[in-house]
């Protein structure tokens, strides 16, 4: 299949391989278990392989699309190996993914037209939001970019001095107040200071609540209109970060966080421990957002671009 060309190094490709083993190995247990005996793809082979695909967290509504694309093949051929169900699966989940209109990229960049750009970053505690923001600074840095980080998590002084170890350690100023400072001065002093410092990108932590989704929405509706003040357009992209092995949890999460504002890009982490790495390609799926970023691991290059080629590559290897 076309879909499957080789796009990313191999150096990455090793990385993102490794992050998914898990899944890959829970989900290929079950399949083998699954076709013991069977020699062709029938209606018990295919209602087996939906309940692995609903439990590898996939989410139920791609699971149907997968089937019903497999089935169309099944009927089309006529006879179908199980042997080749590994391929199928491979270029049907490639060739659902393909007709989203996202998850091409391969390397951190940003629109060349914007100056600074103005990513505003979203998620509860405990996703990995403030390493996301860290390892993103990084990425951007490394590309060439001048990054400047934004503390706007103001509710948690954990989250300031985490973001501060991570401005630290890249090399990137922050700018921060004291804890329970209002988020949207601070969001403001950032966009200001970029200006100011001609930086290409600003990264905007914010608070990781969600028990009252009117807070939340009011919040951040302030911290946007604030943050207009400085420049017209911003925020370019309010991404939502999600922890990817709580599996459908995750999924819960991007239902209830859109709901509250307009997410515009996904990033989801926590890969490497988890055998629950379907939940990206559901995702990718289900929601209108695409996932832009993953989590493959602990170390300050293990955020890698997500490619959807690369990614069902990964997991059917």
């Amino acid at each position: 299949m076309s879909f499957f060309k080789k796009i990313f190094s191999s150096e990455k490709k090793e990385s993102l391989d490794k992050s998914l083993e898990k899944s890959k190995t829970s989900f290929f247990s079950k399949l083998t278990k699954a076709v013991a005996g069977k020699s062709k793809v029938d209606d018990e082979v295919l209602d087996n392989l939906e309940e692995i695909l609903v439990s590898s967290d996939v989410g139920v509504n791609t699971t149907l699309k997968i089937i019903n694309r497999i089935e169309k093949r099944v009927s089309e051929d006529k006879f179908l190996g199980t042997d080749e169900l590994n391929q199928i699966l491979r270029e049907e989940i490639a060739g659902l993914l393909s007709e989203i209109d996202s998850g091409e990229a391969t390397e951190f960049v940003i629109p060349v037209h914007v100056k600074p750009y103005v990513l505003m970053v979203v998620g509860v505690n405990g996703v990995g939001k403030t390493t996301t923001i860290g390892k993103l600074a990084y990425q951007f840095k490394k590309a060439g970019y001048k990054v400047v980080l934004g503390a706007a998590d103001t509710f948690r002084a954990a989250a300031i001095d985490q973001l501060q170890i991570w401005a630290d350690r890249v090399g990137v100023p922050l700018v921060k107040q004291n804890m329970g400072s209002d988020p949207a001065s601070v969001a403001f002093d950032t966009l200001q200071s970029a200006v100011a410092q001609d930086a290409d990108i600003v990264i905007i932590d914010t608070a990781g609540r969600l028990h009252n989704k009117v807070n939340l929405m009011n919040e951040l509706t302030k911290v946007k209109r604030v943050m207009q003040k400085v420049i017209a357009d911003a925020p370019h992209d309010v991404m939502l970060v999600i922890d990817g092995s709580t599996g459908q949890n995750a999924f819960e999460q991007a239902k209830q966080f859109t709901a509250a504002t307009e997410v515009s890009s996904l990033a989801v982490t926590k890969l490497d421990g988890t055998a629950k790495g379907g939940v990206v390609i559901g995702i990718s799926d289900q929601f209108n957002i695409p996932v832009k970023y993953i989590g493959v691991g602990e170390g300050i290059e293990d955020l890698q671009v997500f490619n959807k080629y690369e990614f069902v590559d990964s997991f059917f290897k």
